[in-house]
């Protein structure tokens, strides 16, 4: 199935602590601060479900590995759009990162495919 990943027992850790933190009530729930908005936040997000779709990492909510092609095409493709998007007016290390993850991304999904 290829090269597969797997988190650091801290990002379980936390995972696990959200998972136990979402089945309280919701008056208990605590909710971690949020990162501040930023480009690069947003294409790992959307990088990390493609590898997800790709069946490379784990789904954090699942701790399986899952493999649906068609969902990582299109999660590759919307990267796509947001760098067409964003062309002009992202800055060089913001492009740089688009085109670096894109590529990565094309690579494993062609991998992935011929599986």
């Amino acid at each position: 199935m290829g090269e597969k990943r797997h988190f650091s027992a801290e990002f379980k850790a936390r995972v696990a602590k959200e998972r136990e933190d979402a089945a309280k009530p919701e008056g208990e729930r605590k909710r971690p601060a949020l990162p501040k908005p930023a480009l690069a936040l947003l294409v790992s997000t959307m990088a990390s479900q493609a590898f997800i779709f790709l069946g490379l990492i784990e789904n954090p909510l699942t701790g399986q590995f899952e493999k649906d092609l068609e969902q990582a095409k299109y999660s590759i493709d919307m990267l796509q759009v947001l760098k067409d998007k964003t062309a002009g007016n992202a800055t060089p290390e913001e492009a740089k990162l688009l085109d670096g993850i894109l590529y990565d991304l094309r690579m494993r999904y062609v991998n992935a495919a011929n599986i």
